[in-house]
């Protein structure tokens, strides 16, 4: 049986080099690209069924190389893995059409997860930010009547998937998603790229 494929795309190359190790475990990683032109090309010669892609990359931002993604190769999905612990950016990224958003200093498992979610087309958003993203959708606009009603066709599918796993596990909201460690006991993605990418021997200054 035939395992999914995934592109990486991200320009930061210590990053790439241990996400590869780690997506490799579970995944067929069919390439790695440096931009958001090089993703886009790639997404329809390569036949991704998910991209994970950094958002701040040259030439083209990883929501921008989306948003021509879904005019090109739209059944394929996107998980972005960033620095920017913003609501702002996960709202960007998840109304362009992503399925996930997860932090580059999350477990290594988080970004798992999120690429399996969005294999079965589910929603994930890093637990850290999860709880601010759903309450920053439902209170938009100010002063609405009915703020549900005015929300995008996008929030409301977001917020609809965000629901479905509630029920599915039976659990709050914020317990839908997997829970993250705390940071003295977890395995962060930035220890595990520095173990991927300096010898075992080395240590840390």
């Amino acid at each position: 049986m035939s395992r999914p494929r995934v592109l990486l795309a991200d320009d930061h190359l210590l990053v790439a080099e241990a996400l590869k190790g780690l997506l490799s475990e579970e995944f067929d990683l069919v390439g790695v690209v440096e931009d958001g032109i090089a993703m886009v090309k790639a997404a329809t010669t390569l036949h991704p069924d998910v991209i994970v892609a950094d958002i701040s990359m040259p030439h083209l931002n990883g929501i921008d190389a989306l948003a021509q993604l879904k005019r090109v190769a739209p059944r394929v999905h996107v998980v972005f893995l960033t620095m920017h612990r913003d609501v702002t950016y996960a709202r960007r990224a998840l109304e362009a059409g992503a399925l996930g958003f997860v932090l580059k200093h999350s477990a290594p498992s988080e970004l798992i997860l999120a690429v399996q979610a969005a294999l079965q087309g589910r929603t994930f958003i890093t637990p850290a930010l999860a709880g601010e993203v759903i309450e920053s959708i439902k209170h938009e606009p100010e002063g609405s009547p009915d703020p549900v009603a005015a929300l995008t066709p996008r929030q409301r599918e977001i917020l609809q998937l965000l629901a479905e796993g509630t029920r599915r596990s039976r659990l709050p909201l914020r317990s839908a998603f997997p829970t993250v460690p705390s940071s003295s006991t977890s395995i962060r993605l930035w220890s595990y790229w520095a173990s991927r990418a300096t010898p075992s021997s080395s240590t840390s200054p």
